[in-house]
């Protein structure tokens, strides 16, 4: 079973990247994933100055640490995700 994790990436100026590089990010990072299914899913990341703070559906940290080899990018943090809450959990 697979679990979610947020990857904290430190990328310096990551968030100034343009639309083709953030796609050449993309491609990299698909073709680790690739060697790695299905051990390791990307679900979305979120792009800010000098980070990504990425969210992945894993075996565990190893396929992650594995991940951020293959693509050349760090996995500076790797956090498990214990629940999900929105504006919804308020309600019941």
């Amino acid at each position: 079973m697979l679990k979610r994790f947020v990857i904290e990436r430190d990328i310096p100026q990551v968030g100034a990247m343009n639309a083709g590089q953030l796609k050449d990010a993309a491609c990299t990072s698909n073709a680790a994933l690739a060697k790695l299914a299905p051990k390791v899913q990307w679900e979305h990341s979120y792009v800010t100055g000098d980070k990504t703070f990425c969210i992945y559906l894993a075996e565990d940290e190893a396929a992650i640490h594995e991940h951020a080899r293959l693509s050349g990018f760090p996995a500076s943090k790797i956090t498990p995700v214990t629940g999900i809450i929105d504006p919804v959990t308020a309600v019941g």
